[in-house]
């Protein structure tokens, strides 16, 4: 299996945040997370990245167990994460923000040259405003960078976490055009999106989260047909 969670249990203090939570993912798929605020979405991928440890269950990526390693090994295994709320540093330019992604990278030696080109293909606003300051960006564009500096990292499985969040509709067409594009060029993509509609869309299965319990997992078409999901994501 490419990565599997299983029966995930997450706590804040005494608080259960996640509660048995199972998930797998093949190479190659992109998986959707559904569920409303306060669902567990976000938690869950943070507890992927290693920035939150689970207090049982088992991670697996490639057959390696990663939920008690620290984030920057985990990155280096090849999964990384653009958050929610983009997370850049906005004082530095876009390239700096792009160099600052792959640091885990350069540190081994490597280089990253043609990668940082890759992005650019896929953003070209970003190569236009390379020297700029990543806080002068658009909404938009500061989602773009985020998502080219998770690329950097050269992750095997990216996660999104809202990637729509904030965006005007016809950039949120955008993003998910790449999210694709990025897809077909070999990364499997964890994608946690409240847009039920564009989120399946570009995924080929999909899991909904209700107070950090899955409830509901299944195959886009069956999900995008599914009553519960209609009522609760899909505007009825």
């Amino acid at each position: 299996m490419f990565f599997e969670a299983v029966r995930i249990d997450t706590f804040f203090g005494e608080s259960p945040i996640l509660q048995e939570i199972s998930l797998e993912i093949s190479e190659g798929e992109v998986i959707a997370i559904l569920g409303a605020n306060g669902s567990g979405k976000t938690t869950l991928v943070k507890t992927i990245s290693g920035l939150i440890r689970p207090r049982s269950g088992e991670i697996r990526f490639k057959e390696l167990r990663i939920d008690r390693l620290p984030p920057e090994q985990i990155v280096r295994r090849g999964i990384s994460q653009c958050p929610e709320g983009r997370r850049l540093f906005p004082y530095m330019s876009v390239v700096e923000n792009l160099q600052l992604g792959a640091y885990c990278r350069l540190r081994r030696g490597e280089k990253v040259w043609e990668d940082q080109e890759k992005v650019y293909h896929l953003f070209p606003r970003l190569k236009e405003r390379e020297k700029q300051m990543a806080g002068t960006l658009s909404s938009g564009e500061q989602q773009m960078l985020a998502m080219a500096r998770a690329l950097m990292a050269g992750p095997k499985l990216l996660m999104l976490d809202e990637p729509s969040l904030g965006l005007a509709p016809l950039v949120v067409r955008e993003i998910f055009s790449t999210v694709r594009e990025i897809n077909q060029g070999g990364v499997s993509i964890l994608l946690v999106e409240q847009n039920a509609v564009m989120a399946l869309h570009v995924a080929s299965r999909g899991y909904v989260l209700e107070m950090g319990r899955v409830v509901l997992t299944d195959r886009r078409e069956k999900l995008l047909k599914d009553e519960r999901v209609r009522q609760a994501y899909l505007g009825g």
